[in-house]
C-alpha cells in the first residue's frame, strides 16, 4: 500500500475529475440513447406482420400454402 501513496500525492482534484463537460457529454449520450431507443420502439410496434403455422411450428406448410416446389420458376 505504501508504493501507491506516492501516486495519490501527485493527483489533485482537478485532475481526477471529469467536470462539467465530462456531465455534458454524459447527458448529450444518455439522452441520445433514450431518443433512439423511443424510435426503434415506434417503428418496431408499426410492423405488421404475421407467421405462417409452419414457420411458427416448425413443420410441414399449410394445405392452403404452396410449397417451394410447387410455385412457378421465375426467369432471371
Amino acid at each position: 500500500m505504501t508504493d501507491v501513496t506516492p501516486l495519490a500525492k501527485e493527483l489533485t482534484e482537478y485532475t481526477v475529475t471529469p467536470g462539467v463537460l465530462g456531465f455534458v457529454v454524459f447527458a448529450v449520450l444518455g439522452v441520445g440513447v433514450w431518443v433512439l431507443l423511443k424510435s426503434m420502439s415506434s417503428h418496431l410496434g408499426r410492423i405488421d406482420f404475421e407467421e405462417s403455422a409452419a414457420a411458427r411450428d416448425g413443420g410441414e406448410p399449410a394445405a392452403d400454402e404452396p410449397s417451394a416446389k410447387d410455385r412457378p420458376a421465375t426467369a432471371s
